[in-house]
């Protein structure tokens, strides 16, 4: 969600904050500001919009100084305003933070009473007069942040300076990702490592509780109790050059056509020509998995849906019983958790808010254990999971997740046919699926060279202002996926069912405006989606069809178009026929003139509830 890069440096801060701040444009946000220490004061710049309008006031003005903080907004409190960008300074203090806080209206109350005034709606602001009544008392600044985040509630992620304490930052972190970034003679905060690679590739990821103090010459970490605690530097993997759009138009398109090898390399070592190898979930991670009678899986978004195929897999091959629930829910409710039942929680970033909340109030309700499925190496979800299994994606910028969702169906895949043949699958079928997901990177390959034929499609629902989506099986999963996209990317809204619920209320909605996308794999419920899509027709409904080259149906239809795709086998069709929906998503809101990479109102990573 929110951005934030803050520097004690030995050099002026401000092009590097810019710079990082730039780096996390694809989280999403709507403004943007910084704040740097000039000669014992606060200069601050601030623009609603994009990072390239705060920088334009920069640049008008620009201001020296080694010492210095910068932010990205997603609105929550408040509108999107200058006023309500970060950083906010009270007195002598200047803040960005990430997240909510849940008493701030209590606090600010306080504040009110002794005589604080406000010229923000946000929580945030709240905190940055806490902190400077704490050094009104004569604390340090790192003194005055922690006895603040002792008495928030909620989430939070911050960087704070002062102009007593020129070139010192003080950070915090709870519920929000916040980390450390090592240079030489210079020392940062961010709250995402694509924001700090450009500078250095040697990170420290803070725990919850953290509160990190960071000059151009040290780094010290302590606990919510004061007391120095010691967290390991690692080297990040990233690269700048992972970052960059190189020849395509945007980040998702890019993104779509790294799937052969971002799933390639979530396979590399975790299966080969007799079967998944061992030891892939951990040294530990068979034994528990052989103790398995039944999952829950936790995720929200495009996650949720790899979930669903999942089950799907998950019951038909290794006879286990799923339940797949959006985090959000489940966190709010009393789930009944049977005995030896395996928490799952898949997420992206791994710092989704409402699954790292939902996978930690797992531990109260008795699982045999959990399991990450993630992009992120160092991510709290990873962290705290006792089981992992990294997705391999690489970076994904664009904010409509696509090569994240086609490697969390390859390790949900992996973890289906693992649980299987524990089970005792039948051996010659557990191969004949383990081969379909080898061949799954050459398949996804074939399924993006119908980019010409989706153009062609596109141009007939730029116009449209509402789509329907069907699909059956575990195809259905990939139907809600499709519509996903198209609503996220080209704000058409757009809707997804069983094809089998047709009859049941969505054909009342089907004339010559609705168009339909149906995905047809073969298979033993093609019949039925025949069936289906004659129901469209008689209706006089514009059919798309995604469709099996193996599958039987006939190559014109009237009102439509059918597209052939060569599946792969049952097994991985999901994930092959996900392609092109992505595709078709892409290539309309391309039509349509969207800002594809960074949709409206959507951020990439949410952090909050």
């Amino acid at each position: 969600m929110c951005g934030i890069v803050a520097a004690a440096a030995q050099r002026d801060v401000a092009p590097l904050l810019i710079a990082g701040l730039k780096a996390l444009e694809y989280r999403g946000y709507d403004s943007a500001g910084l704040a740097v220490l000039e000669a014992g004061a606060i200069r601050r710049v601030r623009a609603k919009g994009k990072v390239r309008e705060m920088e334009s006031l920069y640049l008008a003005q620009p201001f020296p100084g080694g010492t210095g903080i910068a932010h990205t907004r997603w609105a929550t409190h408040g509108a999107p305003s200058e006023a309500n960008a970060h950083p906010h300074i009270a007195g002598r203090v200047a803040l960005v933070h990430n997240g909510i806080i849940e008493n701030y209206a209590s606090l600010r109350s306080d504040l009110q009473t002794r005589g604080h005034v406000f010229t923000s709606e946000t929580d945030t602001e709240v905190m940055a007069a806490l902190i400077e009544e704490q050094i009104q008392k004569g604390q340090s600044l790192r003194e005055a942040v922690l006895a603040t985040v002792r008495s928030l509630e909620g989430a939070y992620a911050i960087a704070v300076i002062s102009r007593d304490e020129p070139g010192r930052v003080v950070g915090a972190r709870r519920g929000a990702p916040l980390l450390i970034g090592v240079g030489i003679g210079e020392h940062f905060l961010g709250s995402d490592a694509q924001a700090l690679i450009q500078i250095t590739n040697k990170i420290v990821y803070l725990d919850e509780d953290d509160v990190a103090d960071i000059t151009r010459d040290s780094m010290q970490i302590f606990g919510l109790d004061g007391q120095p605690v010691v967290r390991a530097v690692h080297e990040s993997e990233l690269s700048a050059d992972a970052v960059e759009r190189g020849e395509y138009r945007h980040y998702m398109q890019k993104e779509i056509f790294e799937q052969p090898r971002a799933v390639a390399d979530t396979l590399e070592a975790r299966i080969g020509p007799h079967g998944v190898l061992p030891n892939i979930f951990g040294v530990d991670g068979e034994a528990l998995l052989q103790r398995v009678r039944g999952l829950h899986i936790i995720a929200c978004g495009t996650s949720y849906h790899a979930g669903l195929v999942a089950k799907y897999w998950i019951e038909e091959y290794a006879r286990l019983p799923v339940s797949v629930e959006v985090a959000s829910e489940y966190r709010y409710r009393e789930a009944v958790v049977p005995d030896d039942t395996l928490f799952i929680a898949i997420s992206q970033s791994g710092e989704t808010a409402d699954t790292l909340a939902a996978m930690r109030e797992s531990r109260r309700r008795g699982y045999l254990g959990t399991l990450a499925i993630c992009n992120v190496p160092e991510s709290s979800v990873v962290r705290e999971a006792d089981l992992k299994l990294m997705t391999r994606a690489g970076p994904e910028i664009g904010v409509a997740s696509t090569k994240a969702f086609t490697t969390q169906l390859t390790a949900l895949a992996l973890l289906a046919l693992q649980l299987a043949h524990q089970r005792g699958l039948d051996h010659a079928r557990y191969i004949e699926l383990c081969t379909q997901l080898q061949h799954l990177p050459r398949a996804i390959e074939n399924a993006l060279k119908l980019e010409p034929q989706i153009i062609e499609l596109a141009a007939h629902l730029i116009h449209r202002q509402h789509a329907l989506f069907l699909g059956r099986g575990a195809q259905y999963p990939v139907a809600l996926e499709g519509s996903l996209k198209l609503k996220e990317i080209s704000y058409i809204h757009a809707e997804a069912y069983p094809a089998g619920e047709l009859k049941h209320g969505p054909l009342a909605l089907v004339d010559e405006d609705m168009p339909v996308i149906a995905v047809a794999p073969n298979g033993p419920l093609l019949d039925k989606l025949k069936s289906n899509l004659q129901e469209v027709r008689a209706r006089g409904g514009e059919l798309l069809v995604f469709a099996d080259s193996a599958a039987h149906l006939e190559d014109n239809i009237a009102h439509g178009a059918i597209l052939r795709i060569d599946g792969g086998g049952d097994f991985i069709a999901p994930a092959v026929f996900t392609v092109p929906l992505q595709l078709l998503a892409y290539h309309v809101a391309v039509l349509r003139g969207t800002d594809v990479d960074q949709p409206r109102n959507l951020a990439k990573s949410v952090t909050v509830e």
